[in-house]
């Protein structure tokens, strides 16, 4: 197995962030942002179309720095999963994990692609995949980084509801093995109830977080009460920003 995550917290504070629109204007992205997520927590972020879910991602990984704020990350890689599972397909699945991991052992490899229901398709190429092989695969190569912050962008969108609900409870299992602190963006209640430790909701532009929701139980004993009682209240912070 990988080696758990790496010690500490991730600490995002976002002052302000302003970008500039196709007329030369100065528009507010982010304002007054702030979350916290503990070592090995899962946080999602919930909030509506062009809040700025995506702009606090790449200021979360680092790829953007032009804000008023701070960032503290845990300590060791990051691992970033995205919407496309944005593969090479000149490559094998094996070769596209290998090309982020190239020191990844062979009992490690095999380790990681078993879960996944990958271990019969190491020597495919993406072509030869199904889409919900290919985001697999995504999810493979992110973990074999051994990252010690993982950042989803919604990584199952467009995927039909068993699928994508079968690949949750695989990435559930990866995340609680590896103690992975990981920051998941989504639209989907259910999805973030499912996957999360702890729910952010977000106002619209300039997103700031309305609140915070725990998930306080494990999500494998959850009721569908309690599932709609967390739904109640992000829809109520959603109504009252």
């Amino acid at each position: 197995m990988f080696p758990a995550g790496g010690p500490g917290p991730l600490d995002v504070r976002v002052a302000l962030k302003r970008v500039a629109n196709a007329a030369g204007q100065s528009v507010e992205i982010l304002s007054n942002l702030a979350f916290r997520l503990e070592a090995g927590e899962v946080g999602a972020l919930i909030g509506p179309s062009g809040c700025g879910k995506s702009t606090c991602m790449r200021i979360v990984a680092g790829l953007d720095s032009s804000f008023d704020g701070a960032v503290e990350r845990p300590a060791g890689p990051l691992a970033m999963v995205f919407q496309e599972p944005r593969l090479l397909p000149w490559r094998s699945v094996e070769d596209n994990i290998r090309l982020a991991a190239p020191h990844a052992g062979e009992a490690a490899l095999a380790a990681l692609l078993k879960p996944l229901g990958l271990a019969d398709h190491r020597k495919h190429f993406p072509g030869e995949l199904s889409l919900g092989l290919a985001r697999r695969v995504a999810l493979a190569r992110a973990f074999a980084v051994r990252p010690s912050l993982l950042l989803l962008d919604e990584p199952f969108v467009s995927l039909d509801a068993p699928l994508a609900r079968a690949l949750q409870g695989e990435l559930v299992s990866l995340i609680g093995q590896r103690s992975v602190t990981t920051v998941l963006v989504t639209h989907d209640v259910g999805e973030a109830i499912r996957l999360a430790d702890r729910i952010f909701v977000l106002s619209p532009r300039p997103a700031r977080v309305l609140g915070e929701i725990r998930v306080e139980r494990p999500r494998v004993e959850m009721s569908a009460a309690e599932a709609r009682s967390i739904e109640d209240r992000v829809e109520a912070l959603r109504g009252a920003a």
